[in-house]
């Protein structure tokens, strides 16, 4: 058997059937192979980077394994941003690169290259993946395909990388031979979380006056969205979410405090900066999350701290970040356990603290009266008119930018949707590839692709994927003729000097509907307030891939915004000092127990 159907084969059996794959001489054999394979194929990107994202958002759809192929050299190096965003992000990926043969390896001689395009993947990526390994022995390929996919899939997940020489690909083997890996015995991946442990974490809800859940990307990861949701009912505690959680709770769940941090909405920050106890649950709390610095953080409060990762919980012994009760499990593990513990048990009636929040809410919403009365298009408008309009299945996709912000501050969630992003890497362009990887792990299902002008530049060749497969991706483009997030950086630090962030200041301001006509796809542009019902209802409708061209005032700005440096309730542009103060100290509030 030739080794390269070895490989697909494996990837048949790991139920990947769709591989995200673009030739070159290095990887042809793995790609006839795939073709040849029943159970799996092969997706051409049009470039590795969009492969790489695509095969990411493959395996956050699905729960499952993604993978993408690429050549040796620049083919290889190409996929780097998107293993990137695997990795921060704790998603199971399996990144196959080939490689020159081994009888052209420069090996030890000192040289910097001797096959063409020979470039040393493994070692570039060591700091980026779980896994990383050159196949040297033929007979070897399936043990180590085998332990990359159980490390990816172990513990707190992540991508793996497996470098196959050409000569080995292409060679014929005796499948009888084949070695397989057999792990290690090791204790259980989430350890029992100890009854101290639980009855301390309950003690302190049953003293707090205003606790605050903050939920984070493990619980996807843990597929722990109910325990989730159950947990916060059972305790009526108000949460608030990451922007990787940010589709966990319903916008009309009395309980849900949505985004906060640097670019969240004020009354969720005031609520995280009030609190007296807060339980975060599967997030790493970043310094997005946290503001700066991060001891600035809920000032008051008694910090519960949940992670599958110890290091993402100790790293604040160097930020001066006191975390009380630190518990290192898998989040729904925790949740579980957690409430059956707490089932039963007295528990303060926070009731007036949600109230109190939803006064916040009302007083403080993202959409203003005045952004319907706009003549040309207010982004935050147009999300709230989109939110209205999809089914509660749909899968969202965005790029980051001002986009991604407005989506996390303004876009009302209905249940059972679901929200995507490379949230920790964020890189410019993965909305795109994101949906078109989303699209084969949901056949027939709408996505919806939110991306800014800058950001469809870095991918804007994944049209012609859309095209030639037809696929039915929505693409909605807030065209604000630059990069109005870093513009936005520039007034706070650079005198507002659009340097390399605007068509002045050296970007193209192409047309992106004759761009997206020349692909294929059917395009408009929309740049009226009052045009934003019919030319959304008629995107939306049907399955055919489109975009819409939305023109965006360049001036249009994230508000409000924490400057970097300044804590969460400093926001930008700032209250009025009195009403801050009023709106922000919060007076103890009479508690009683309820069962």
């Amino acid at each position: 058997m030739k080794l390269s159907h070895v490989v697909a084969q494996f990837l048949a059996a790991q139920g990947i059937q769709h591989v995200f794959a673009i030739s070159g001489g290095a990887s042809l054999h793995l790609i006839h192979s795939i073709a040849e394979t029943e159970g799996t194929s092969y997706v051409c990107p049009q470039h590795e980077q969009a492969g790489a994202y695509a095969a990411d958002a493959y395996a956050r759809v699905t729960g499952g394994l993604g993978c993408a192929v690429a050549t040796s050299g620049p083919g290889a190096t190409n996929l780097i941003t998107g293993i990137c965003s695997s990795y921060y992000d704790s998603v199971p990926v399996l990144y196959l690169t080939g490689q020159v043969a081994t009888f052209r390896a420069k090996g030890d001689t000192g040289v910097r290259q001797i096959g063409f395009q020979e470039t040393e993947i493994v070692d570039i990526c060591r700091t980026i993946t779980k896994y990383a390994v050159l196949v040297k022995d033929p007979y070897r390929v399936r043990y180590e395909l085998q332990k990359a996919v159980a490390i990816a899939k172990a513990g707190r997940p992540g991508p793996v990388l497996v470098d196959i020489p050409d000569d080995l690909q292409r060679m014929d083997i005796d499948p009888d031979k084949l070695i397989d890996y057999v792990p290690e015995p090791e204790a259980a991946a989430s350890p029992a979380i100890g009854m101290e442990t639980l009855d301390a974490c309950i003690e302190a809800v049953k003293k707090a006056q205003r606790p605050v859940l903050i939920y984070g990307w493990g619980i996807h990861l843990a597929g722990a969205e109910v325990a989730a949701r159950a947990l916060a009912r059972l305790l009526g505690i108000p949460v608030a979410m990451t922007w990787a959680a940010r589709d966990l709770m319903p916008e009309d769940d009395p309980l849900a405090i949505g985004g906060f941090g640097t670019h969240g909405t004020r009354f969720a920050n005031f609520a995280v900066q009030n609190a007296d106890l807060i339980i975060a649950i599967g997030s790493r709390l970043d310094t997005k999350a946290t503001g700066s610095p991060p001891s600035s953080f809920a000032r008051e409060a008694k910090l519960i701290m949940l992670d599958i990762d110890a290091a993402e919980i100790r790293k604040f012994d160097q930020l001066k970040l006191n975390i009380d009760i630190a518990i290192s499990a898998d989040a729904g593990v925790f949740l579980r356990a957690l409430r059956e513990r707490a089932q039963g048990q007295p528990f303060p009636d926070f009731s007036g603290w949600v109230a109190r929040i939803g006064e916040w809410k009302a007083r403080y919403p993202e959409c203003l009266p005045e952004h319907a009365t706009e003549t040309g298009v207010n982004p935050y408008w147009l999300i709230k008119q989109l939110a209205a309009r999809l089914d509660d299945d749909q899968i969202i996709f965005s790029d980051t930018g001002c986009v991604l912000a407005w989506m996390m501050q303004g876009f009302e969630f209905k249940p059972g949707q679901r929200f995507f992003h490379a949230f920790n890497n964020t890189p410019m362009g993965y909305g795109l590839p994101g949906a078109i990887g989303a699209s084969f792990a949901r056949p027939g299902q709408r996505i919806v692709c939110m991306s800014g002008d800058g950001s469809l530049q870095m991918s804007i060749q994944e049209l012609a994927t859309v095209a030639r497969h037809g696929l039915p991706v929505k693409i909605l483009l807030f065209n604000n003729r630059g990069h109005a997030m870093v513009r936005q950086t520039q007034e706070m630090w650079l005198d507002g000097n659009y340097y390399a962030t605007s068509p002045e200041g050296g970007l193209p301001n192409p047309d992106f509907v004759a761009i997206a006509r020349a692909y294929g796809l059917r395009a408009e542009t929309l740049t009226l307030n009052a045009d934003i019902n019919a030319k959304l209802d008629d995107m939306l409708r049907g399955n055919e891939p489109c975009l819409l061209n939305i023109d965006i005032d360049p001036d249009h700005r994230v508000v409000p915004l924490v400057k970097y440096g300044r804590p969460n309730e400093d926001a930008d542009p700032p209250l009025d000092r009195q009403e801050f103060l009023a709106n922000m100290i919060v007076k103890p509030m009479s508690v009683s127990l309820k069962a």
